[in-house]
């Protein structure tokens, strides 16, 4: 592992440059959207993926109209009144925002002893109601996605999908070349082996590191440098998936291009 310059591989497309609430994302046509199938109807109303929709239509949990439908592949109009255990569905506009997290704050929709919430971020973000893809712990920064869309939110954290993350992690005290030997070879932790993609050093002190990890496991950076006998003092994550974190400051938030969401799917 050499002193080089780390950079991630590849770079997604970015969008224009916007960290207000006052960009809004472009919305879809009624004409564009429907004829709709109706796993997606019932996925785009936030009840799960469409996966787990086609399921409910199988057991004949789902009316259309008053009529349970259990045909795959069923489509339906605009004007159509779909129902799940009594509840009438209504399909939102799938949003993505991307909040640069500052520290301090939980990756929770809500906390009951009322401590800051990325929510408190994203609040002002859109009308329909998104969560967070994954989470970052109370003093990690950086990138965090927040979405409606259930399939890409079941995508991006399944552990086969091995998505590419990438941070910036500062330690109490110089890294070594034993110890970064081991890491970049690979070792086991109690649940089980580890192994990076990539590392590098940042600067010339050995204490600021970037690693590249696909693994999703919880706590993964923090736990590899512990297990070497590192604190890890700063955890900022600067990549995920395919996205950057280019002119986008700390605590603010933008939505995704069109070209960063067909990236995620």
């Amino acid at each position: 592992m050499g002193k080089r310059p780390f950079k991630p591989r590849g770079h997604s497309g970015q969008t224009k440059k916007n960290q207000t609430p006052d960009y809004q994302a472009p919305k879809a046509s009624q004409k564009d959207t429907f004829p709709m199938r109706l796993n997606k109807y019932i996925a785009n109303s936030g009840v799960c993926s469409r996966r787990e929709a086609d399921k409910l239509i199988e057991k004949g949990e789902i009316r259309v109209n008053g009529e349970v439908v259990t045909e795959m592949g069923h489509q339906v109009q605009a004007s159509d009144v779909v129902k799940y255990q009594g509840k009438t569905l209504k399909p939102e506009k799938l949003v993505y925002v991307l909040l640069n997290k500052p520290k301090g704050f939980i990756t929770t929709t809500s906390d009951p002893d009322g401590r800051k919430t990325v929510m408190d971020l994203v609040k002002n973000a859109c009308d329909e109601q998104i969560f967070p893809v994954g989470r970052l712990d109370r003093a990690t920064t950086g990138l965090l996605l927040f979405t409606n869309d259930g399939d890409v939110a079941k995508k991006l954290t399944h552990p086969s999908s091995n998505v590419k993350k990438i941070y910036q992690v500062t330690l109490d005290k110089p890294l070594t070349k034993n110890d970064s030997m081991t890491i970049m070879e690979g070792f086991e932790l109690e649940d089980g082996p580890v192994q990076i993609d990539d590392m590098a050093f940042i600067g010339s002190d050995n204490t600021t590191i970037g690693i590249e990890i696909h693994i999703g496991r919880n706590r993964i950076v923090r736990r590899i440098f512990e297990h070497f006998g590192y604190t890890v003092e700063k955890l900022d994550r600067t990549v995920f998936a395919n996205l950057t974190k280019r002119d986008l400051p700390r605590g603010k938030w933008r939505f995704l291009s069109e070209k960063e969401v067909r990236g995620l799917k």
